[in-house]
């Protein structure tokens, strides 16, 4: 959840969290009333804290793209994703800028994974992913898995951490026994989340790279907040162009073609930086195939077809 506060001395709440004692104890910190609480995606983990935050019944409105009629809009940007034609969702993502801070506001659209784990994380919780358990053993490349005591210890956090990542983001990924190849080629880095990647932006290319184009030239951000993972990053327009040069794969080489230096720099590093271990990928693209023989979801609507 981030909050901003407004010139009119309110606060602006993006993607809230669940009332917790804490939430609402540093909330009134800020010693300024809520005026506006924004739910930037249709996805359920966000969804379900909104009605949880409102303490009485106030008026809701429907974000639209560009609108500069909102409350809010001299102070913060949106521009609006929508493509209820994967068949997932309808999939909707809003991204705002706060242009007196130069930041740019996401939910899912893109991640930075750190490198260590977050304090917030508990030590008990990241040693029982550093145990060798089920999970473990059939993701281990058919490798002798010992099974021995897990040592507190900063290394076996470590590998803790690295493994609940790799589950976060693969669902199954290749080799739990030895996670940090793979982690590394995930963290310190603006990525797009496989997941998201797999069963939405690759299914409509072209609504993605104009969504991100878009912002990339109207928005000269500074630093990125997602809603997920590490935050606020320390991010370009190039940076963010970089996480996505994946869709050019999806894309016929009208939509590949790049209109700037900077654009092309971005291209260049983002396939040199290419992150989507292949093997860490089977699981996702078995899911993503079996999706599709169900009727769940759609193969790719748009580009090339994959």
């Amino acid at each position: 959840m981030t909050v901003i506060k407004l010139k009119s001395g309110g606060l602006w709440v993006h993607a809230p969290i669940a009332p917790t004692d804490e939430c609402i104890k540093l909330l009134k910190e800020l010693d300024a009333p809520v005026e506006y609480i924004v739910l930037p995606t249709f996805a359920y983990e966000h969804k379900i804290f909104v009605g949880r935050s409102q303490e009485s019944s106030h008026a809701h409105r429907a974000l639209e793209d560009e609108d500069d009629s909102t409350p809010w809009a001299d102070e913060i940007e949106q521009k609006v994703f929508s493509s209820p034609e994967v068949g997932i969702g309808p999939y909707v993502e809003v991204a705002f800028y706060h242009g007196r801070s130069r930041t740019l506001l996401v939910t899912d659209a893109v991640i930075f994974v750190p490198r260590q784990p977050p304090e917030c994380i508990s030590k008990e919780s990241l040693l029982a992913s550093a145990k060798n358990g089920l999970a473990v053993k059939l993701l281990s490349k058919g490798k002798e898995v010992p099974n021995e005591p897990v040592v507190d210890n900063k290394l076996n956090r470590q590998k803790g951490w690295e493994r609940m990542v790799l589950q976060i983001l693969f669902l199954g990924p290749s080799n739990l026994l030895e996670p940090t190849a793979s982690f590394s080629q995930m963290s310190q880095k603006l990525i797009v989340s496989p997941i998201v990647k797999t069963l939405v932006f690759s299914k409509v290319p072209e609504k993605v790279r104009a969504w991100v184009d878009k912002i990339a030239k109207d928005w000269p951000f500074r630093r990125i907040i997602p809603a997920h993972f590490a935050a606020p990053i320390s991010a370009s327009r190039s940076d963010f162009l970089a996480a996505f040069v994946f869709l050019d794969e999806f894309l016929d080489d009208r939509y590949a073609t790049r209109p700037s230096l900077s654009l092309m720099f971005a291209s260049i590093m983002g396939r040199a930086a290419s992150y989507f271990p292949p093997d860490d990928m089977k699981t996702l693209s078995s899911l993503d195939q079996f999706l599709v023989s169900a009727g769940v979801v759609k193969k790719t609507v748009s580009g090339r077809k994959r």
